[in-house]
Formats: structure tokens, sequence, C-alpha cells
């Protein structure tokens, strides 16, 4: 059974940082692209991040570059996303995803796994 699980959310003020990461189980992690989402309410779950199966290529939503960096640990079965400079239009619930291919990595719905979910939340 896979299963991705988010954890480091919290609550952080404006320009702070936050780090957040996905451990995985069930899964055969270095066959996996790995991508972070996040989802307010009442709105679709929008593209963060992605990172090929060995870490070689990353990708990032125009927003998030040069504030977030994705990053992965293959021994460790985990992905993180460290998040700096942040703004209360970042506050979200982050998920981490999982899937088999290199394309359409800023589609959620092109991923084949899910965690939970973690809560960021910046205070202005």
């Amino acid at each position: 059974q896979v299963q991705l699980v988010e954890s480091g959310g919290g609550l952080v003020p404006a320009g702070g940082s936050l780090k957040l990461s996905c451990a995985d189980s069930g899964l055969t992690f270095t066959s996996y692209t790995m991508g972070w989402f996040r989802q307010v309410p009442g709105k679709d779950r929008e593209f963060v991040a992605a990172i090929s199966w060995n870490g070689a290529y990353t990708y990032y939503a125009d927003s998030m570059k040069g504030r977030f960096t994705i990053s992965r640990d293959n021994t460790k079965s985990t992905a993180s996303l460290q998040m700096n400079r942040l703004s209360p239009e970042d506050t979200a619930v982050y998920y981490c995803a999982a899937k088999t291919t290199i394309i359409n990595v800023d589609s959620p719905k092109s991923y084949d796994y899910w965690g939970q979910g973690t809560q960021v939340t910046v205070s202005s």
C-alpha cells in the first residue's frame, strides 16, 4: 500500500521560512517523479514544484521560482520543499504527489498518488 505523508507545515510570519517533507512508504521511490501542489478553499489545486526521479531536473511555478526549492533524498525515500520569503498569499494546504512520468508535471490529474496534505499559514 502506497502512502505519502507530509510534515513540516505550520504557522509562520510573513518573510519567514518553512521546510516541508514528504515521506514515502510502499513506492519504489526512485521510479517516481515527485511533485508539490497547494490548494486553498474554493480554488483548484495549484502546481508548486516537481523533481525528477534522480533529482537532475526540477520544475517550478513562476511565482515560486527563487523562493522555493524542491529536493529529494532517494536513500531516505523523502522529498522536501524549502520555502523562503513566505507571504500570506502562500497560505494553503500543501500536498506531495508521485507520478511515474516526467511529462505534464504541473498537472495534478497526471499524478498517481497523493499525500493527505499539510497546512501552511503565513501571518501578515
